[in-house]
């Protein structure tokens, strides 16, 4: 059995986290700016505000 350091564990931790992090947000990314999502996130964006002629009440 491999025993592991307090601070192996930490560094592999912080170096693989980081890597995790930084593909995660690359692909969040990608996804929102992809030119064939552009239309779907478009009309997120303006569905909050049609068919808003009078109070919510």
């Amino acid at each position: 059995m491999m025993d592991f350091s307090h601070e192996t564990v930490v560094w592999a931790a912080k170096t693989f986290g980081l890597i995790y992090l930084v593909i995660f947000s690359m692909a969040v990314v990608a996804y929102a700016f992809w030119p064939s999502r552009q239309k779907e996130f478009h009309d997120a964006s303006a569905a909050i505000l049609k068919q808003e002629d009078r109070p919510w009440r």
